[in-house]
């Protein structure tokens, strides 16, 4: 049979990329929001279905479920999309007040929102933090950023792409960029035309080790395996960056990144050039204060960051994590006592872990 594709491909904007993510915790607070069509099974599900989790190519979303059927699919007997779900006020409370964020051109003070729910601001706060692992704060600046970056990728001018993101000034707007995107507004919107990223790979007791820096600091640490090539990140999110082979350029840094590897613990205070959302910036913030010789697990961190429900999403930014070992996401581990996932190989993690513990 063949499917009917529409927009609303995983890649396709911004809200499907929030959509994918929802998919892959598996938030059932989405619920009633969209459906999602796996192609190559021709069945649709809610968000929070406990099914096998799909590629990201072969999803497509739609509104509901008579789009999805329409275009050819039909609904998960596990998940029951059509079915009706119960009410819940807290859901639906944090579902309006995401829709408000996503429609003003300024943000709704906590106040507002707080008062459109029928609840106190303070009940509301920690409502919405349950529900996303963000303050609407944070969810308001990360849906800002996220038009913002859209925007300068679709090749809006510069100063067009900051009042359509929201920034009621410039200023404002290379600021956030500076500390979001790595680098101010124009580079980014060429692909990093022009900005240079030095890197080297040095031996090291796990196995070549490639650092990447700028003029920030550190952008990039990876340990590498068989088989992967460590800078393909660099150039594919940076694809017209200058990549300048620099083994002298930043031979301290890179000494102590060594330092780390072999002796885990060693005292640093490595300049890091880090690039994240609100969110995954929490989690990394959470993992660095982990001692050495401890590890949390996923759920833990995220009641430490105050997002009890959101140990998901952890897992997620632990995986976004590029900065092997300075940032320690190998002390995130499962609940069942399991390692869990790491991005440079569980050999690696467990090689850590069992260097940390002596």
């Amino acid at each position: 049979m063949m499917f009917a594709m529409t927009e609303a491909t995983t890649n396709a904007s911004p809200l499907n990329t929030r959509r994918w993510q929802a998919v892959v915790d598996r938030d059932a607070a989405q619920s009633g929001m969209f459906v999602y069509g796996v192609k190559t099974t021709g069945i649709y599900c809610r968000p929070g279905c406990a099914s096998r989790q799909p590629k990201p190519d072969n999803v497509v979303f739609f509104g509901d479920g008579n789009e999805a059927a329409a275009s050819g699919f039909r609904a998960c007997k596990r998940c029951l999309p059509d079915h009706a779900t119960p009410p819940d006020p807290s859901a639906a409370a944090v579902i309006n007040a995401c829709r408000a964020i996503e429609a003003a051109e300024t943000p709704p003070s906590l106040e507002t929102l707080a008062g459109d729910a029928g609840l106190s601001p303070s009940h509301f706060q920690r409502t919405f933090k349950r529900a996303l692992g963000l303050s609407p704060k944070d969810y308001a600046q990360a849906r800002r950023m996220e038009r913002f970056r859209a925007a300068l990728l679709s090749g809006q001018p510069v100063t067009e792409a900051i009042y359509s993101a929201g920034f009621n000034t410039p200023s404002r707007a290379h600021e956030a960029a500076e500390r979001h995107l790595g680098m101010v507004p124009s580079t980014y919107r060429t692909g990093a035309l022009g900005e240079v990223i030095g890197y080297t790979q040095v031996p090291s007791n796990l196995g070549p080790v490639t650092v990447a820096a700028t003029l920030r600091g550190i952008a990039s640490i990876s340990l590498s395996e068989k088989n992967t090539d460590p800078i393909t990140h660099l150039k594919s999110e940076f694809p017209k960056a200058e990549l300048i082979h620099a083994p002298d350029a930043f031979t301290d840094w890179v000494n102590a990144v060594v330092a780390l590897i072999e002796e885990p613990g060693t005292a640093t205070s490595l300049p890091l050039d880090i690039r994240g959302t609100a969110f995954q910036q929490r989690v990394w913030r959470a993992l660095s204060e982990i001692p050495p010789g401890d590890t949390a697990t996923y759920s833990e961190i995220a009641s430490r960051i105050g997002s009890p429900n959101a140990h998901r999403a952890v897992g997620s930014a632990c995986g976004a994590n590029r900065l092997a070992v300075a940032i320690p996401c190998h002390r995130a581990v499962r609940s069942d006592g399991g390692l869990g996932g790491y991005r440079w190989g569980l050999a690696h993690k467990k090689t850590l872990l069992s260097r940390e513990k002596r």
